[in-house]
């Protein structure tokens, strides 16, 4: 029940997080049979104060389809400036909403609805910045609201749900609504009250709740009159469902016959306010606090989307929100990417390394390589978190990908840098918050003041103030967790959650026989990465002795995202549920020699430190593919991302594409998706083209591009996009010549390729291959054709 109540809770928080609601400020109906069981346990966990029980309440779906009050709503898109609203034109406003109430107003009638028993229920404006796909809803208290008081609302109502505001950001009225509706025959206030009385049970039974055997008091649902009033613990039934009153809360039924649970004034207990069972088992206390830890990355990821403007984190999801604990080691996260996750403990300890003291109300900001940063565009805010005693509780982190932040190209992933100087604005740690005061002016000049600044400062800055929103809310979080269950407690399950991954990793070890496992792949350059995996007992130490020198270009990675990688592979392996976290590294050994594109050296000199861009995207996928071969789990992805940036002075447009997986010893490789170190998503065609200009032509899955083998090899895609202006394109890939690998006799998968096509000047359709790693400049009418590799096979074909 906890379990089901906490994973419940979870999911509530989330979907309300991401809408912009806080469950705190709603009462919760539970109805359906089991509603009742787990009602007051989700209300504790969302500090929710008031519950309704409907009669019927198994029924109330069915029940309240029927009952509904019958509406029409009338709805125009406008995307209009709030600017043309103001003055003189405010009337025209006025006019809209008119019109929308006037059809509201007939089609309501037209249902033959008396015109005296319609009334105009709401009438509602959306309102976003432009460049934002989610709206606020701003009621308007009045039919005449002025335009000013509107934006007013929605600036009251932005700071409140987001925690900041986007200065010097065109606010839009996406579209106004207006809802006409039967008036509602329910006169609740006119009801008398009932008399309370205190029911004598019907009989008791043996429950085995919070951990224990009770005798428990059971009331039946039908002899119960309006004012009974039953404190908990107790059982309420009816013929379609089961209602539990837990201590601390009392159940009324009121003047309707609705069941109200409301809580009764908390005492705080030691350890916090709720309930923690000295029975409970230790296994379900960790799962409990998994969920819980889990939550609260999720809960960041889903504000950070929100609150963001950015294509790239609002639509392609290209971010990482974690929970770290005081020394800096991850300990849980959401399923986000893997690239960013591994690495984020890596950062974290590398800036407190470098002397960094954090204290409560800041947060520092970077995407140096040097400070475990994966490439210039991810950019990562660590805000540390303490309880009301001023003791650090750990970090709340989040990573995400600036699709514009300076450089030689638009869009900052130049194919063609030499060095990071070249690559884009490099933010050495510094204090974006200090004592809860942002220092917005600071990082701008850093924006604004690189050798190559970023085009988009405003796209920029915006999507900082959401990733502030969503450390805020972790933060938030965490302390709040505390507060609940005592410091010592989220400590110890904190560093239970990393010894159960520990445990779990050396069991896993345990079953591989011992030895030295090898592999070896080349990146289509030749330039070689190797690895040694010694398995001995329930340890392993994994070696990348033998892999390149420093890459000339721009392929080099670092500790961090080798980092990612182990413990990503070593993830894979393991077959039991939990976070990502750094207890799955302690029984692990990594050696990566310095000087190598893995481990290169980055001095204070920017333009001399080693260009890393796709070291994060490219090397990374070669690279876990390398380790899989190593460990003969399953064959060779695509292993690219199929990065395709374009822009110009005024944007930076950047995306992923899927491609195929490799097979495994019992499963066919999955097509046309994201995967190993990406977990983004391809942004929506419609918003694609809309926001930029492009024309998505096709869009379709490469059949017969994976491997062939007893099991196929996923297939890659075939993707064309034709410009509408000119555009500075990039395009950052892997496997262009060397194949994906397959295993045990699987088939190797095929090669990716891209071209552009464009009309001579004798009008005829000309192809311009491109290399893996290239760039050039497209003028309007040309069309990209990328083709993404499939997986290998595994397995030999069976005759």
């Amino acid at each position: 029940m906890r379990i089901a109540n906490e994973i419940m809770a979870g999911a509530i928080k989330k979907i309300s997080v991401a809408k912009g609601y806080d469950p705190s400020e709603y009462g919760l109906v539970a109805f359906g049979g089991a509603g009742g069981l787990h009602v007051c346990g989700i209300a504790e966990l969302l500090n929710i104060n008031t519950i309704l029980i409907p009669q019927d309440a198994g029924l109330l779906s069915a029940y309240g389809i029927g009952a509904a009050l019958l509406e029409r709503f009338a709805e125009k898109q406008l995307l209009t400036s709030v600017q043309s609203f103001f003055g003189e034109k405010e009337v025209a406003l006025q006019q809209l909403f008119d019109q929308l109430e006037s059809e509201a107003f007939n089609e309501v009638k037209d249902e033959g609805i008396p015109a005296n028993n319609i009334e105009i229920r709401q009438r509602i404006a959306y309102l976003r910045f432009k460049g934002q796909d989610a709206s606020l809803d701003i009621p308007l208290t009045n039919d005449k609201a002025s335009i000013e008081t509107i934006v007013e609302h929605f600036r009251k109502k932005y700071e409140n749900i987001y925690g900041h505001w986007v200065s010097n950001r065109e606010i839009e009225v996406e579209s106004i609504r207006v809802i006409a509706s039967v008036k509602s025959g329910l006169e609740t206030n006119e009801l008398p009250k009932p008399n309370v009385y205190v029911p004598e049970p019907s009989h008791y039974i043996k429950s085995f709740i919070d951990d224990k055997w009770r005798k428990a008091p059971v009331y039946l649902r039908e002899n119960l009159q309006k004012g009974a009033t039953i404190e908990g613990f107790g059982l309420v039934l009816d013929k379609h469902s089961t209602t539990v009153i837990e201590e601390d809360w009392v159940f009324t039924i009121d003047a309707q016959g609705t069941g109200i649970i409301t809580r009764k004034k908390r005492v705080k207990r030691p350890g916090g306010y709720f309930r923690i069972s000295e029975y409970m088992s230790e296994e379900i206390e960790l799962e409990l606090f998994t969920n819980r830890f889990m939550s609260i990355a999720e809960n960041m990821g889903a504000m950070l989307q929100r609150t963001s403007l950015s294509v790239n984190v609002k639509e392609r999801l290209d971010f990482s929100c974690a929970l770290l604990d005081a020394k800096g080691e991850l300990v849980a996260n959401a399923p986000h990417i893997p690239v960013h996750l591994g690495s984020l403990g890596v950062c974290v300890r590398s800036v407190l390394k470098s002397g960094v003291m954090l204290q409560d109300g800041d947060t520092i900001i970077t995407n140096h390589p040097k400070f475990g940063g994966s490439h210039l565009p991810d950019v990562t805010l660590i805000t540390p978190v303490y309880s009301e005693y001023r003791r650090l509780i750990g970090y709340v982190v989040n990573r995400a990908h600036h699709s514009e932040i300076g450089g030689i190209r638009p869009a900052s992933m130049p194919p063609d840098a030499k060095n990071l100087s070249e690559e884009g604005v490099v933010i050495d740690p510094f204090f974006l918050v200090k004592g809860g005061k942002v220092n917005w002016k600071e990082i701008r000049h850093v924006l604004e003041n690189a050798d190559y600044p970023t085009r988009s400062i405003e796209e920029n800055l915006a999507d900082l103030n959401a990733a502030l929103a969503a450390n805020r809310s972790g933060e938030k979080a965490l302390k709040k967790l505390v507060k609940s269950h005592g410091f010592d407690k989220v400590q110890l399950y904190m560093n239970m959650l990393k010894l159960n991954a520990f445990n779990n990793m050396g069991e896993t070890l345990n079953k591989i026989p011992n030895g030295i496992y090898t592999a070896e792949e080349f990146l289509d350059d030749g330039t070689p990465l190797r690895v040694s995996v010694e398995v001995k007992n329930s340890s392993c130490t994994i070696d990348f002795k033998g892999s390149g020198g420093v890459h000339k270009g721009n392929l080099n990675a670092n500790p961090a995202i080798v980092n990612s990688v182990v413990i990503y592979v070593l993830r894979l392996l393991l077959d039991k549920s939990m976070p990502l976290n750094d207890g799955i590294l302690t029984p692990i050994r990594i050696n990566i020699p310095e000087g190598t594109i893995l481990n290169p050296h980055f001095p204070d000199d920017i333009t001399q430190c080693p260009a890393v861009v796709g070291g994060n995207v490219e090397t990374s996928q070669r690279l876990t593919d390398t380790l899989l071969k190593a460990f003969g789990v399953m064959a060779c992805s695509q292993g690219t991302m199929n990065n395709v940036l374009f822009g110009n002075q005024n944007f930076g447009y950047y995306e992923t594409i899927c491609g195929g997986c490799g097979a495994g010893a019992s499963f066919d490789g999955t097509s046309a998706v994201h995967h190993h170190m990406t977990n983004t998503r391809i942004t929506d065609p419609e918003i694609f083209e809309h926001r930029y200009p492009v024309r998505l032509d096709r869009f379709e899955i490469r059949a017969g591009s994976g491997g062939q083998g007893k099991f196929k090899g996923g297939d890659g895609i075939i993707r064309e996009i034709t410009f509408l202006e000119p555009v500075s394109l990039s395009v950052l890939t892997q496997h262009r010549s060397e194949r994906p690998y397959g295993l045990e006799g699987g088939e190797e998968g095929q090669c990716g390729e891209q071209y552009i096509e464009r009309k001579n000047e004798q009008g005829k359709v000309e192809r311009v291959l491109l290399a893996g790693i290239d760039g050039l400049d497209v003028n309007a009418g040309d069309k990209l054709v990328i083709k993404t590799p499939g997986g290998g096979g595994f397995g030999k074909t069976e005759s």
